[in-house]
């Protein structure tokens, strides 16, 4: 039993061999070996971050050309706002009176195109003016005022019959016509129906004769 605990603490080579002892610190030594190499492995792809450089971040330049046109600025207002300082305190040194004329070059010129155009405007306007009309409206006037005699006696019922007689105001006393009032304007207004009834059966017979 003895024997046998003690055999799992003897090193148990792989392969066969005549030195158990020999076998086993070869195997170390290349297991370390093996080990180191892969601790000192050199990657193929590089996957470090790349390399940071301070000019790339801190740009000195532009900061000075910054400042430099900040403290120029700074300088001109300073100079601008002790100007305007003195000038509030003194009446200043500035004439700004012009007494300059204006005086165009080709005044004459433009004075003679205008003149010339007023003229032919008015010209134009006198001819048009002046012009007779193609047509003569009182001409017109009367062609339809005899067109409309001719249709009023042509016509079956004499002009405006749709149109109702106005009826006469009643009085502020209140007072209304009376029923003879009444039928004598109904037989004024049938006398004269039927005198135009006959004028115009006249007329008819007239132009078929």
């Amino acid at each position: 039993m003895s024997q046998s605990g003690k055999m799992h603490r003897s090193y148990q080579s792989i392969l066969p061999t005549h030195n158990k002892l020999l076998q086993k610190r070869w195997d170390e030594t290349y297991y370390n070996e093996h080990r180191r190499k892969v601790r000192d492995a050199v990657p193929i792809v590089d996957t470090k971050a790349p390399q940071t450089y301070m000019h790339l971040h801190l740009k000195l330049k532009k900061l000075q050309l910054e400042e430099e046109r900040l403290a120029t600025i700074e300088r001109d207002n300073r100079i601008l706002l002790e100007k305007m300082s003195y000038i509030m305190r003194t009446r200043g040194r500035i004439d700004n009176r012009n007494n300059y004329e204006y005086k165009s070059l080709n005044r004459e010129k433009r004075q003679r195109e205008l003149l010339r155009i007023t003229r032919e405007n008015q010209e134009i306007l006198k001819r048009i003016t002046l012009r007779q009309p193609e047509y003569d409206h009182l001409k017109w006037e009367m062609e339809w005022e005899e067109k409309l005699k001719f249709i009023d006696n042509i016509s079956q019922y004499p002009m405006g019959w749709w149109e109702k007689p106005e009826k006469k105001k009643s009085s502020k006393d209140g007072r209304k016509s009376t029923d003879s009032e009444k039928k004598d304007q109904e037989k004024e207004v049938t006398e004269e129906e039927t005198q135009r009834e006959d004028e115009q059966t006249q007329e008819q017979e007239e132009v078929t004769a």
